[in-house]
């Protein structure tokens, strides 16, 4: 997963009850999302070449319902099961297939629990929603047989989900397939509409960026989405508001980020943080101007399930004083 894509799990982690409902409104009702455990990286080698990595989203959830064939063991009071997601960018599908079939068996052996693994495809449409599989066979024996649940955003219709009433849909429309002459007009109407939507403002903010950072626009079409943001805006001066403009600007911020521009993951982690926790001080900004490069990732992803800054090793005493 590229630094660029990182935002996808600050957006899931925050929206994940609405990706199912969205997306998977059959399995939904399988999990309580009121207490949603999200598990620290799994790591571990990828043989042959025995590649370290680690696994994009990992949470653990409490089932409503006992599973169809569950293990007889594993229907205990608790009834808990993995939601295992990854966000692919690339444009092939065929290396993340026994990728996903490695994840399942090492987070299904290691846990002891039931696993429904899931890809967010960015990049490659196949169906839009569906089951993809990876398949080996000795002869005409297939073993084994993998399967997962799938979403390939660039085949989904762009104009049905900006104009439904799930706001997760109205964010991902920005990479849904939509008629270049309408990319503004979509992008512009979802913005508008995730401006008065009844999300709070950090869940506004992450809707919103998405927008900005993945429509593609042409560079008329950007100075368009621009000028209407400014103008829609209470502050144009706000840090929210520059974050937005700034990832238009940087044509969704995918390049920049792709060349090692890691300052963009610094400036829309203080606009992430203004965004949750108000203003920031001096002593703050500068903690947060000395976080190692390698630790940004990680603090991004906090800052999704973080109470305080303090949570975050970002301030030090009490009353908000670093």
């Amino acid at each position: 997963m590229t630094d660029h894509d990182q935002r996808f799990k600050v957006l899931l982690q925050e929206f994940l009850r609405e990706f199912f409902l969205l997306f998977f409104p059959e399995w939904a009702e399988l999990f309580a999302f009121t207490a949603v455990e999200w598990l620290d990286k799994e790591v571990f080698s990828d043989p042959p070449a025995g590649t370290r990595r680690a696994v994009d989203l990992l949470a653990k959830l409490r089932l409503t319902r006992p599973l169809a064939r569950q293990r007889p063991e594993e229907k205990d009071e608790h009834r808990l099961a993995l939601i295992h997601i990854e966000v692919e960018h690339e444009d092939t599908v065929e290396p993340l297939r026994s990728r996903m079939y490695r994840y399942y068996e090492h987070l299904r052996r290691r846990s002891r629990q039931p696993v429904l693994p899931i890809t967010l495809y960015l990049s490659v449409g196949l169906s839009g929603l569906g089951i993809d599989s990876f398949e080996e066979s000795f002869g005409s024996l297939e073993v084994p047989r993998f399967q997962y649940l799938y979403v390939g955003l660039p085949a989904l219709d762009a104009n049905k989900y900006a104009a439904g009433d799930n706001w997760l849909g109205v964010a991902l429309s920005a990479l849904m397939r939509c008629p270049q002459d309408e990319r503004t007009r979509i992008t512009l109407d979802a913005l508008r509409r995730l401006r008065t939507c009844p999300e709070n403002a950090w869940r506004r903010h992450l809707l919103s960026e998405c927008v900005c950072a993945y429509a593609p626009l042409t560079d008329e079409q950007r100075e368009a989405a621009k000028e209407a943001i400014l103008y829609g805006s209470d502050d144009p001066e706000s840090a929210m508001t520059k974050s937005l403009l700034e990832a238009l600007q940087e044509e969704g911020l995918r390049k920049g980020l792709q060349q090692g521009q890691r300052e963009g993951v610094r400036h829309s982690l203080r606009v992430f943080l203004e965004a949750k926790f108000g203003p920031l001080n001096p002593a703050v900004l500068d903690r947060l101007a000395a976080w190692p490069e390698e630790g940004l990732d990680d603090l991004l992803r906090a800052t999704a399930r973080a109470q305080s800054l303090r949570d975050l090793g970002l301030e030090h005493g009490a009353g908000g004083q670093a």
